[in-house]
């Protein structure tokens, strides 16, 4: 075989080749660095307390449910359609009554600020940015009022735990009307605390309990505990203060005895939209919309609450089969890509909420944190749709999608 001719490198050769990145610095470009959920995840470990990192990256007993439902998303399999015109792409909904640019807003989340100090102020704005829902949790780190005036243009819903006190819990109700929020999310599957190890062996408090092992912890992370010690204290939208743990605060705050009459109850004072959070059978779905609700959330609460709980993706097909066009149906759980939304819409769900995922971009830097998530998934999604050959959400379909077998 003839060898291949040598020569002496020349400059003008490789100078091409050679460009150098004009050094960047601040919280936007480390932000930019991260191209995955994961990466984010990553960032926010680095630079959280255990307690707080914990909190929001943990489940209940062995956390089994929250394990399942990503592996589920990871080995379901897309079928991908080629040869269509992807060359533009719609990804707004109708949920609810009105239009989000993508098909997914954020999760209600209690004690937000805790994750970092923008807290529930970052969430909201991010999402007015956007141009997709907020949901505010009643375990919240702001006031309803202060979110609807740091973001009066978004889109507020506001997420209910019934209490054993039913005239605190219609206070906040109205409260909620008040301040412009037109969506009440009832969440259904807390009649008491799950058991979240990571938070019983962290000690997890409100405010954080300063032991030596969380001053051990913090002094890698200097940045938190200033943004902590220099910003106002920790209130809730719910309650003045709590001493104890996050599971006795939930003990003490929810009603075992809550049951469909109360719903009826709520939908017959609340005005705007209904939704109720937390099925995890198709029965409950069917009862739940009989009794006024005008959308469900599949959610296993993160895998927060009843290990071993259903996968929320694959109750889909059949949730959507009963109920029709009766009512949306909302997911949650287990999304940390924008494959897995994707998949979720093709499979039935009207719309996604994001918790985890846009909590890691929070704790890893705040608003534009926050922000970045978003986008991950933004782009995500759009690639995904394209590569599926689907133009807006309405054209994906079960057929786009696979769910693995031998589904837990």
């Amino acid at each position: 075989m003839p060898r291949t001719p040598r020569r002496f490198p020349r400059w003008g050769d490789l100078a091409p080749l050679i460009r150098f990145r004009r050094p960047a610095f601040g919280r936007r470009h480390r932000l930019a660095q991260a191209h995955t959920i994961e990466e984010l995840r990553a960032m926010a470990r680095r630079r959280t307390p255990r307690a707080a990192f914990d909190y929001t990256d943990g489940a209940a007993d062995a956390e089994i449910s929250l394990e399942r439902a990503r592996a589920t998303f990871r080995e379901l399999t897309f079928h991908p359609e080629i040869l269509r015109d992807v060359s533009t792409l719609d990804t707004s909904v109708e949920i609810l009554g009105a239009t989000s640019r993508l098909p997914f807003g954020i999760a209600p989340t209690g004690f937000t600020r805790l994750m970092h100090t923008e807290g529930e102020i970052a969430g909201a704005v991010a999402a007015q940015r956007a141009g997709i829902p907020y949901t505010l949790s009643t375990m919240a780190t702001t006031s309803l009022e202060d979110v609807a005036a740091a973001a009066p243009g978004v889109r507020r819903w506001f997420q209910l735990y019934m209490w054993t006190d039913r005239e605190r819990s219609i206070g906040l109700v109205d409260r909620a009307a008040a301040a412009g929020y037109d969506t009440l999310v009832v969440t259904v599957d807390v009649p008491v605390a799950g058991a979240r190890l990571r938070d019983v062996r962290n000690g997890m408090t409100i405010p954080p309990t300063l032991t030596p092992r969380t001053v051990l912890d913090a002094i890698p992370r200097p940045r938190w505990w200033v943004d902590l010690l220099t910003t106002p204290p920790l209130t809730f939208a719910s309650l003045n203060s709590w001493s104890g743990t996050i599971a006795e605060l939930l003990d003490a705050m929810f009603d075992p005895s809550v049951s469909f009459d109360d719903l009826t109850w709520l939908r017959e004072r609340w005005p705007g939209k209904l939704v109720v959070k937390g099925i995890q059978t198709v029965e409950d779905a069917r009862r739940a919309v009989d009794a006024g609700a005008d959308a469900v959330v599949l959610s296993n609460h993160g895998g927060r609450q009843l290990d071993r709980a259903p996968v929320p993706l694959t109750l889909l097909p059949e949730t959507r089969a009963a109920l029709g066009t009766d009512a949306e149906i909302i997911l949650d759980t287990g999304i940390m890509h924008g494959q897995d939304i994707a998949a979720a819409l093709a499979l039935g769900a009207d719309f996604v909420l994001i918790g985890r995922a846009y909590l890691y971009g929070l704790m890893a830097g705040g608003l534009p944190g926050v922000e970045r998530s978003i986008d991950i998934l933004e782009t995500q999604l759009a690639r995904t749709m394209r590569l599926l050959g689907a133009r807006s959400v309405a054209e994906l379909a079960p057929r786009h999608v696979t769910l693995p077998r031998n589904l837990p």
